[in-house]
């Protein structure tokens, strides 16, 4: 028997208000109106696939012995690093053993449900951490604009029943192109949405769900929740139908608060599902692209809650109607950003090696003389009272709270989103660092704010292709 361990997502505390966008592009194509209603999320300049997957994970993992772990995978179709393993820097800020395996899945907007699957077979020889994280671009003034969103979930995967217990799934592969998107493109090409529904949708999903719904033994009217995300209105309504599930258990797909997350977006509203649902429910969550999978499941009396989950991201959220900001943060306008923004940004391989577990994993050290903790780890000892060699141990400290002690804002220290602000924290059981603050605003920022650590970019080495990652101080509550 295999089940859903625990659960865990996260979204994007920024939330772009669509009637913006319309607004920004009704002088050339006015039909977005029929579009504006609600909002999308939108990662800061300084979140991506990677940096989501960890905050998803953590999330999911909160409160558990993360040795168990014995697999990760990332899904995903926007990876920043094409030939550097994304689910390897996951693995890393998580503070994971070297034992762990790790490996990416892309290639299909199914590739979250796909990674499911294979985390299924594989939780047999132990625990799989299975994360699918989006952050597309879309073209200004499109449709994909409007309906899309960023955001990531995770689900950990493993032997017994847990919170939701695996009852069957299905696949079905087809080269059926709805969209597509080669090499060096930055955006999405789409086929037009009645010839999607009628000729993919509604011929592939159905017998995804028979398949699925045969091997676990059971009626389309078993099915108590039944998620397929779309970007087009309807279709799950219409393919919930076609399979002779109930119109009451087509789940909702968070359209109005945070878009179609892409690869992302089975797992997340899976993870959505699971909060709500009440022992015995059968859910059924289905992945289209390049074919159908189809995963179902039961959940159990177990409990399992995430530190957050989606409902409580839903309600960290900060509504902008800045619509240019939206576009600078994700490259889709290069703005002037001034000479201090003009340096080189390379990273020291050999250094980022020797240092990984301080600066992926904020691992600092304790002393096991003294007790004193202090980042980042060094061979000798910050206490005053006792300097002794090597009796450093590591103490992770990402998950520990802190304290604002100092603090600063300013427009000097070049930053995409201005003014900088940074300063030292306290963590709560001792040690201190210099840290930026993000997801703050000015009247966020004072001594004594309690703060969390955020795993985020530090900076983009945009003459190299490669990005930089460290941790963030936001604010805990």
């Amino acid at each position: 028997m295999v089940g859903i361990a625990a659960f865990g997502a996260y979204i994007p505390r920024l939330r772009l208000q669509r009637a913006s966008i319309a607004a920004a592009h009704a002088w050339f194509n006015p039909a977005l109106k029929g579009l504006a209603k609600g909002e999308r999320s939108f990662a800061s300049w300084d979140e991506d696939v990677v940096t989501m997957a960890v905050e998803a994970a953590r999330d999911c993992l909160d409160g558990r012995d993360r040795a168990e772990i014995a697999s990760l995978s990332l899904a995903s179709t926007t990876a920043p690093f094409a030939d550097r393993q994304n689910a390897g820097i996951v693995k890393e800020a998580l503070n994971l053993d070297d034992a762990v395996s790790t490996f990416d899945l892309g290639g299909s907007q199914r590739a979250g449900v796909s990674g499911l699957i294979q985390a299924i077979r594989a939780a047999a020889c132990g625990p799989v951490l299975c994360i699918a994280s989006e952050k597309r671009a879309t073209r200004p003034g499109s449709e994909g604009e409007m309906t899309s969103g960023d955001g990531a979930a995770a689900l950990l995967v493993a032997p017994g029943e847990g919170v939701a217990r695996h009852l069957g799934d299905h696949s079905v592969s087809a080269d059926f192109v709805d969209h597509f998107r080669g090499e060096g493109e930055k955006f999405d090409y789409g086929w037009e949405a009645r010839w999607i529904r009628d000729e993919g949708y509604a011929r592939l999903v159905p017998k995804a769900v028979a398949g699925a719904l045969a091997k676990a033994g059971l009626a389309a009217g078993d099915i108590d929740r039944f998620i397929l995300p779309a970007p087009m209105r309807g279709v799950a309504e219409a393919m919930a139908k076609a399979a002779g599930i109930r119109p009451e258990a087509v789940a909702d797909g968070l359209a109005a608060t945070v878009g179609e997350t892409g690869v992302a977006h089975p797992l997340l509203m899976l993870a959505h599902a699971l909060e709500q649902a009440k022992a015995g429910e059968r859910v059924l969550v289905a992945g289209f692209g390049s074919g159908c999978d189809v995963v179902i499941f039961e959940r159990t009396a177990a409990t399992a809650a995430p530190r957050l989950g989606v409902s409580g991201w839903l309600a960290r959220r900060k509504a902008d109607a800045n619509y240019m900001k939206y576009l600078v943060f994700n490259g889709l306008i290069d703005i002037e950003r001034g000479m201090r923004a003009e340096f080189d940004q390379k990273q020291p391989l050999t250094a980022l090696w020797r240092n990984r577990k301080t600066v992926l994993g904020l691992v600092g050290g304790r002393c096991t003389k003294t007790g004193t903790i202090q980042f980042p780890k060094t061979d000798i000892s910050v206490n005053p009272n006792d300097r002794s060699v090597g009796t450093q141990e590591d103490h992770p400290l990402a998950d520990r709270l802190a304290r604002i002690l100092t603090y600063t804002a300013d427009r000097l220290t070049y930053t995409l989103d201005p003014p900088a602000h940074y300063g030292m924290v306290e963590f709560e059981e001792g040690g201190r660092m210099n840290a930026e603050f993000c997801d703050v605003e000015p009247e966020d920022v004072e001594v004594g704010r309690l703060m969390r650590m955020m795993f985020r970019i530090k900076a983009i080495d945009e003459q190299r292709g490669f990005r930089r990652y460290f941790w963030k101080a936001a604010p805990a509550d």
